[in-house]
């Protein structure tokens, strides 16, 4: 079905889009042009929270359209994992990490305060879980989600 491929591709451009856009556009504008450093990160982790969102709808119905078109052998297909992967990871960072970020810059982070290391490692591993979700979300968008034919897009005939 051609509407399931367009319907995969506006998906992916949406979430992938937006990751990039505010992780690597967006955030670090913020700080390089307000003065404010807690303004800037508050107003980042409203993005990022926003980019977690439209994840969670986005890669919700990716992931119900990639399991419908691999059928049984849904296990199989890395696309799949890759889609439960990226979901998970946005579940960690927007319910986990976030939550407990804001509490501590909430708190004040004064550096060289255990308060400020704490939140310091939390960014890295926020950093890095959003490195790993923009990267695999680039290769989706290379590859897709559904492999050629799966969604009822028909293969190119092998002439000999």
């Amino acid at each position: 079905m051609r509407l399931m491929l367009v319907s995969e591709r506006v998906l992916l451009t949406l979430w992938v889009g937006s990751m990039w856009a505010v992780g690597y556009l967006a955030a670090p504008t913020l700080f390089n042009v307000l003065d404010d450093r807690r303004l800037a990160g508050t107003v980042a982790g409203h993005l990022f929270g926003a980019v977690s969102h439209i994840g969670f709808v986005a890669g919700g119905l990716l992931l119900l359209g990639a399991l419908y078109a691999a059928g049984r052998c849904w296990y199989k297909r890395w696309r799949v994992w890759g889609l439960i992967a990226m979901l998970a990871v946005t579940a960690v960072g927007e319910f986990l990490l976030r939550p407990e970020m804001t509490v501590l810059r909430d708190a004040g982070l004064v550096e060289g305060t255990e308060t400020a290391a704490r939140f310091a490692y939390l960014h890295g591993l926020s950093s890095a879980l959003f490195l790993f979700n923009s990267l695999m979300g680039l290769i989706l968008v290379m590859f897709g989600v559904a492999p050629k034919g799966d969604a009822g897009v028909p293969q190119t005939p092998q002439w000999r």
